[in-house]
């Protein structure tokens, strides 16, 4: 499958993993909003998948380095390099969902001991 297509995927994953983290924690739609996009944006996810490295099978590291260097349309610098870690996140995340259940479920526990809100 196509590395963009475990990028999509794992996006909505991940926001769904979140949503239904947060929906726990109020009933204010403002809220929830608030709390909800501080951890699906890029910096969070490429903060994640810096703490996730150093865990990762090198088979894991390979699809992570490829991912990174997807074509992107973000202009600037900094950004786009956020960005390209948040795209690695979330091709892992749907990788391990569509390939792996097992890790992918290890993987989100951990990260879920890990969450703040």
């Amino acid at each position: 499958m196509n590395l963009k297509n475990y990028a999509y995927i794992g996006d909505a994953l991940w926001e769904l993993f979140i949503r239904e983290r947060t929906i726990k924690l109020t009933n204010n739609a403002q809220k929830l909003h608030k709390l909800t996009t501080s951890k699906v944006k890029a910096s969070y996810q490429a903060a994640l998948l810096h703490k996730l490295e150093p865990k990762l099978t090198e088979a894991e590291n390979d699809i992570s380095r490829r991912a990174r260097n997807l074509p992107i349309p973000v202009g600037r610098r900094q950004i786009q390099t956020e960005y390209r870690q948040a795209t690695s996140f979330e091709t892992l995340i749907g990788w391990w969902y569509l390939n792996d259940r097992e890790r992918y479920l290890e993987i989100l526990t951990g990260i879920e001991l890990e969450l703040k809100f």
